[in-house]
């Protein structure tokens, strides 16, 4: 990896107020740097200019960070190239993470990254999410997470389907973050909407949301954010 990523990362961590210390950027760094390796033989990623890799990929998954209320599993569906699970795995060591992707290549780099960075909680598995997590060996986690599976509509009653008690469905969203009709997509899914955080990625300044709705039971702490 390049002195821009470097920067890149660096300075919109700062902007972000995302601090991470030296031995996870460099981690951060090196999971970049496979993925562009990789991406030389195998698709991954249509993004491949390391500043934009350190933008839009790996800062854009760290947002989830300040939005996981203190849970340890986590459940990436549609995770592609293991985006954000993987960032989320460098970032947090505690996690347990799975990423589960249909696309069998993708899966197998997640699977590598892991070795090779050491990554103990995170593990990649090959499948299409629809619903059924036993039939399909995945998990019921405590942030079950998207960040280009489907449109919120089809994705939170499907990540629905994953809830461990206490849990909460994370939407990555881009522009599209209309609060009522968040509220109303997870009101139709039989879950509230327990607040939206909305950011400005650093450099390219595009808008990001990312929505969290939870189970009824937990109506009282729906005003966390």
């Amino acid at each position: 990896m390049n002195e821009a990523f470097r920067e890149t990362f660096d300075s919109g961590a700062r902007a972000l107020g995302l601090f991470l210390g030296a031995a996870v950027a460099g981690l951060l760094e090196r999971y970049a740097d496979r993925l562009l390796a990789w991406n030389e033989r195998v698709n991954l990623t249509s993004i491949t200019a390391p500043a934009e890799v350190a933008e839009k990929h790996i800062l854009d998954s760290l947002l989830v960070l300040g939005s996981l209320e203190g849970a340890r599993t986590v459940l990436d569906l549609g995770s592609g190239a293991g985006l954000p699970g993987v960032p989320l795995a460098c970032a947090r060591p505690d996690l347990l993470v799975v990423c589960c992707d249909k696309v069998a290549k993708k899966v197998a780099f997640v699977k590598a990254v892991a070795a090779e960075l050491g990554l103990l909680g995170l593990r990649g598995v090959v499948g299409k999410a629809l619903g059924d997590p036993e039939a399909e060996g995945l998990p019921r986690a405590e942030a079950v997470v998207s960040r280009a599976l489907a449109e919120p509509e089809v994705f939170v009653p499907l990540g629905k389907c994953y809830l461990a008690p206490g849990g909460a469905v994370l939407g990555m969203l881009g522009r599209r973050g209309d609060e009522g009709e968040l509220r109303e997509i997870g009101a139709a899914a039989g879950l509230l909407l327990a607040g939206v955080r909305r950011y400005e990625l650093p450099f390219s300044r595009s808008s990001r949301a990312i929505a969290r709705w939870v189970l009824p039971s937990e109506e009282q702490g729906a005003g966390r954010t």
